[in-house]
């Protein structure tokens, strides 16, 4: 007995929805005859198998992503909390300086000579952080920009300094092109 024939046998042996499910699956099998065999086919235990596979491999990407997720907090969290390291140890000669000059204070009576090495101190803490992005905004005349200042108070002043800047109070200070600290200044009006 063929193949044709044994199907066209059990056709007359089952109701009408069994039959129906029966062609359509022949049909696939039509379509599909040079495909492996077990493709349509597999056993229950073949798809347990592969549901187990399946299924292991989706909990262990799981848990590799939860774990760099984890492990990249972690990082963000270490970064954060010593970013500043770099800047800390770079003052650290200027803090140096400071100390020093604390105690030429009682050792000397020169003024002048202390005055002088303040404000070397101050070139060099200045020098530090302006190679780590910091520059002071220049105020005194520019014209008035709320982006930059911020107005403390307002004074008459002649008519080309208007809306200018007459006189700075607190300085500002960008870092990298942002602003840190707005300027508190005196504007003309």
């Amino acid at each position: 007995m063929s193949k044709k024939e044994h199907k066209e046998e059990e056709k007359q042996d089952t109701p009408q929805a069994e039959r129906e499910v029966s062609a359509t699956a022949d049909s696939f099998a039509e379509t599909h005859d040079g495909e492996d065999e077990n493709a349509g086919g597999e056993e229950p235990g073949d798809l347990s198998m592969k549901l187990d596979e399946l299924n292991d491999k989706y909990l262990r990407l799981y848990s590799d992503f939860d774990n760099y997720r984890r492990r990249t907090l972690k990082d963000i969290g270490d970064i954060r909390k010593n970013a500043s390291e770099d800047l800390v140890v770079k003052l650290l000669p200027v803090l140096d300086d400071f100390e020093r000059a604390i105690k030429a204070f009682g050792a000397t009576e020169n003024a002048q000579a202390l005055k002088e090495g303040i404000i070397l101190i101050f070139n060099k803490f200045m020098t530090v952080l302006s190679n780590q992005g910091l520059e002071q905004m220049k105020t005194v005349g520019e014209d008035f920009n709320t982006d930059f200042h911020e107005a403390i108070t307002n004074i008459t002043a002649p008519e080309k300094m208007k809306n200018k800047v007459m006189d700075e109070v607190e300085k500002g200070y960008l870092l990298n092109g942002k602003v840190i600290r707005y300027a508190k200044v005196v504007v003309g009006s």
